[in-house]
């Protein structure tokens, strides 16, 4: 395995990616090492409400305020994201992942991450890859590695999310924005 962390980063799901639980997906890494990696689904919304899954949750939550499906495994496991208010610094009990963006402390409940975050986004789930797996995905194409920003975690539409990211990219990467659901019927 290379030395070089993708933690912070985004993965985009190539073209090449059959896999319906990552057709499309922008995943964002929180961790990637020689253990592997773990990392949430961005853009997959469910329909269930915060409101109904979390009460109180939803005043915290980004639009749209619904569970977000964050990947295939532990489907119990519940992960929050959240933007840090502006001045906000580091602490023991949070590092950032990328620019404000870190992990919320769902134990504290919603009036402490209310005072420390602007926006917060809650998964069901993760991806997961074993040691070396992610990495003979990316060498097969199956997936681009690219620079993630704060607000992928809180796009308004997560539907998005997939061309957003490819289209900011540089050079030929840029193109695949435009790719088009089903070649076939191109």
């Amino acid at each position: 395995m290379s030395e070089t962390s993708w933690t912070g980063k985004v993965l985009v799901a190539t073209p090449v990616l059959t896999d319906p639980n990552f057709h499309r997906t922008v995943i964002l890494l929180l961790d990637h090492g020689e253990d592997g990696a773990v990392g949430l689904v961005l853009n997959r919304p469910s329909s269930l409400r915060l409101a109904e899954a979390m009460p109180g949750w939803e005043d915290v939550a980004a639009s749209p305020p619904v569970l977000f499906a964050g990947g295939p495994v532990e489907p119990d496991a519940v992960i929050a994201l959240g933007r840090a208010r502006p001045g906000t610094l580091p602490g023991p009990d949070w590092m950032p992942i990328v620019d404000r963006l870190r992990v919320v402390d769902l134990s504290a409940g919603p009036s402490v991450a209310d005072e420390q975050v602007e926006a917060a986004r809650v998964f069901v789930g993760y991806a997961g890859w074993a040691p070396g797996q992610l990495e003979d995905e990316v060498a097969a194409e199956a997936w681009f590695v690219a620079d993630a920003r704060d607000l992928d975690a809180l796009i308004d539409d997560p539907e998005l999310l997939w061309s957003e990211v490819l289209r900011r990219q540089r050079g030929e990467l840029r193109l695949f924005a435009t790719f088009p659901e089903d070649p076939s019927l191109n």
